[in-house]
């Protein structure tokens, strides 16, 4: 008698269905999303500074020489007018304007009196997308090699982040630290020190 009692409270447990908790259907949306959201994502590598090859065009003319009927005369190449580049070209500084920014001793703050050569900066990049410039820090000797390696990381960072606000498209600028290992300056004094705390900004 206990036995068939025990069998039949095992039984009744066993179909009884747990409650769920009350957010499961949150939580079920929420993984369902996550998991669309990761299947749409592409895994191609966008390459920069492709080689662009020149591929001449073919004259209007000789498409249809063999079709026959639609046939065009051939275009007069001295009738056309080339394109004028601009003065600028890819990988050109711009013109009278500082390419460096100095720093205080052991700090990363960019200066106020270097925002209008950033400003500057920013409108030559913000003209053509195409254009791309390398953020280059430095320190002066004094200190550890990793230090100022980290030290000239957070400079470039911090002229990267004023370029970035007033426009500059993130894609355009690469940051790189060189510490101590370039110096403007190769002197162990004062001024030395105050030429080898900076930026450089360097186009490509």
């Amino acid at each position: 008698m206990n036995a068939n009692r025990t069998s039949t409270v095992e039984t009744s447990l066993t179909t009884r269905r747990l409650p769920r908790p009350a957010g499961w259907r949150l939580g079920a949306l929420t993984a369902l999303t996550a998991a669309l959201l990761a299947g749409c994502g592409s895994s191609v590598k966008l390459e920069e500074n492709v080689p662009v090859s020149d591929r001449s065009g073919v004259p209007v003319g000789s498409v249809g020489a063999a079709g026959g009927a639609g046939s065009a005369a051939p275009v007069d190449p001295r009738g056309v007018a080339g394109v004028q580049v601009g003065s600028d070209k890819v990988g050109q500084p711009p013109q009278n304007l500082s390419r460096i920014v100095y720093f205080d001793y052991d700090d990363y703050t960019v200066r106020g009196e270097f925002m209008p050569v950033l400003e500057g900066h920013a409108r030559f990049l913000n003209a053509d997308r195409q254009r791309r410039v390398v953020l280059e820090g430095h320190t002066d000797e004094r200190g550890g090699r990793e230090y100022n390696l980290a030290l000239g990381q957070k400079r470039a960072d911090a002229v990267r982040r004023s370029l970035g606000l007033l426009g500059v498209n993130d894609a355009q600028m690469e940051t790189v630290s060189f510490g101590k290992e370039k110096p403007a300056n190769p002197g162990s004094d004062e001024e030395a020190y105050r030429q080898n705390r900076r930026v450089e900004l360097s186009y490509r």
